[in-house]
C-alpha cells in the first residue's frame, strides 16, 4: 500500500488543485494514510476534510507510484486516483493546511515536485 492518496479530478479541461498554506505551493488534493485505511479510504478522508462540500463521482485508480523524483530526489509513495465527476463548493475544512482551492489548467503554476510528476506524466506538453 502506498503512504498517501492523491486525487486528479478533471472538470472541463481543468483538474482540481488546492494550495498549502506553509509554502504556497499548489497540489492535487490528499494525503498521508493511517495505519488502518485503504488507500481508497485515505482519500475520501482527506478529501471530506480538506474539502467537505465537494462530491465525488466514481473513483479510478490510475497508478501506484513508488519511485525517486528525478526533479526533487523525493522517494513517492503515492496512489493516485482519478475522476471526471466531481461537483459542490470548493469550500476549505482544514485551514491550517490550505488556503485555496481552485480548478485550472495545470502548466505555469508552482506545484509540489509529487503533483509536477502527476502532471507530466498525465498530462504532457503538447508539441507547438
Amino acid at each position: 500500500m502506498a503512504k498517501s492518496s492523491k486525487l486528479v479530478a478533471v472538470r472541463r479541461g481543468r483538474v482540481l488543485l488546492v494550495r498549502r498554506r506553509r509554502d504556497r505551493r499548489w497540489m492535487f488534493p490528499g494525503g498521508r494514510r493511517r495505519t488502518s485505511e485503504s488507500d481508497r479510504q485515505c482519500l475520501h478522508r482527506e478529501i471530506k476534510e480538506e474539502l467537505p462540500r465537494l462530491k465525488l463521482g466514481r473513483l479510478k485508480l490510475w497508478k501506484e507510484v513508488n519511485k525517486r523524483n528525478r526533479r526533487s530526489g523525493r522517494k513517492m509513495s503515492d496512489a493516485i486516483f482519478i475522476t471526471s465527476k466531481a461537483s459542490g463548493e470548493l469550500k476549505i475544512g482544514d485551514k491550517r493546511e490550505i488556503d485555496r482551492a481552485v480548478w485550472r489548467k495545470p502548466r505555469g503554476i508552482r506545484l509540489t515536485p509529487t503533483s509536477r510528476y502527476i502532471r507530466d506524466k498525465l498530462f504532457p506538453k503538447l508539441p507547438r
